[in-house]
């Protein structure tokens, strides 16, 4: 496996494993692709659907060659506060910051002196620049924004509200860990559970539409093939990193198996979860292996999720009814979920006399979200 950059390169050039490339892990580099690949996506389809005239664009009035002012100079403070407190922090402690980048970045740790320093370079050269940029008289413009004109901003807000979510369903799943440590399971880098993050995301994305008067039917539509295959590009690093989200032991592999033995069974060699058995003979810091082979469900997950979301893909301009689309992807999504968790490790619950995870009891609401929907919908249209 590839917790991060430095194992990459030990395979393919024979570099020595948890060298500087170690800062990039790999999980986090295939999450900051999946909001990327699902930004793209999701831009594309903002910039068809108002080509077909489903959004008015907003009138917004911009003030030109005002000069700096204090919100602006506060911000950028704030800003080189917050990265300068980091810079300086990983500076000093880069082993630390090579064991475990994120959480290091999401930690309440920093360095005092640095943030204080970059803030104060920071607003001063805000101050600067407008300074510069400001005119005799200054004058107003109004511009028409687009939905996909704001793509930066919804891929922000779905971003840090999606982690926000993700984080408070993983620690509701481990409470006695929350409660041992409440700021340190908070802030640390791991743990995040998907549907938490879908469900913060879409509170998140929700009120940014409502605040800017977008129509919310038609952003649902665009936005349904951009996170399924989002969700596959990040389930990629679940595979190459072995971050524990695999499977149960897998059974006998069946004697007519013609893929690869790894796509049946697999043991996660230096996992970055570090569970199992030490490697014998290892001495790098992920030294870890399953003793048993398990179904390696993040590979199966980014198989079904490429397939479903290349399939919302090819149909999307074929779908006429606002919202089909949207739930059409809930209740594929829902099936998908409830049945690999079936072959996954997750803790599980008594529901009815049901032995159920918490990703199939929101599976189950998801897919019933979805078949009402679609019903509601096909019902409406008729009459």
């Amino acid at each position: 496996m590839y917790p991060d950059l430095s194992y990459l390169f030990h395979d393919l050039v024979g570099s020595s494993p948890d060298n500087w490339l170690s800062v990039f892990k790999t999980f986090g580099l295939m999450l900051v692709l999946a909001i990327l690949t699902g930004s793209q996506l999701l831009y594309l389809e903002l910039r068809r659907k108002a080509r077909e005239g489903l959004f008015q664009p907003e009138k917004i009035k911009e003030v030109i060659g005002r000069g700096p002012t204090a919100t602006e100079i506060v911000s950028n403070a704030v800003f080189g506060f917050i990265f300068g407190a980091k810079l300086l922090y990983i500076f000093g402690h880069f082993e630390e910051f090579k064991a475990n980048a994120a959480g290091v970045l999401f930690s309440l740790k920093g360095s005092l002196g640095g943030g204080i320093l970059l803030a104060l370079v920071y607003a001063v050269y805000r101050y600067w620049q407008g300074k510069k940029e400001q005119l005799p008289k200054p004058k107003t413009v109004v511009r028409e924004v687009y939905p996909h004109d704001r793509i930066g901003e919804i891929t922000i807000i779905a971003a840090v509200s999606g982690i926000v979510g993700a984080k408070i369903f993983d620690m509701i799943e481990h409470l006695d860990a929350f409660f041992a440590d409440p700021l340190g399971v908070f802030f640390s880098g791991s743990g995040l559970a998907i549907y938490g993050g879908l469900i913060g995301g879409f509170l998140g994305v929700s009120w940014f539409l409502r605040k800017h008067k977008i129509p919310i039917v038609p952003v649902l539509d665009a936005v349904a093939p951009a996170l399924m295959i989002a969700y596959g590009v990040g389930r990629i690093g679940c595979q190459l990193a072995g971050d524990g989200d695999w499977g149960i032991v897998a059974g006998a592999m069946p004697e007519h198996w013609f893929l690869p033995d790894w796509m049946w069974s697999f043991n996660y060699p230096h996992n970055v979860a570090q569970e199992g058995v030490l490697i014998e003979g290892c001495t790098s810091h992920y030294c870890s292996v399953l003793p048993e082979g398990v179904y390696p469900t993040p590979f199966y997950e980014t198989v079904l999720a490429f397939l479903i979301g290349g399939f919302l893909w090819v149909i999307r301009k074929r779908i006429h009814i606002g919202g089909m689309l949207f739930f059409i992807y809930l209740t594929l999504n829902g099936i998908e979920r409830f049945f690999i968790e079936r072959i996954r490790v997750n803790p599980r619950y008594d529901v009815l006399g049901f032995s159920l995870s918490q990703a199939q009891i929101i599976a189950i609401c998801l897919f019933a979200i979805g078949v009402a929907g679609m019903g509601y919908l096909y019902v409406r249209r008729r009459e």
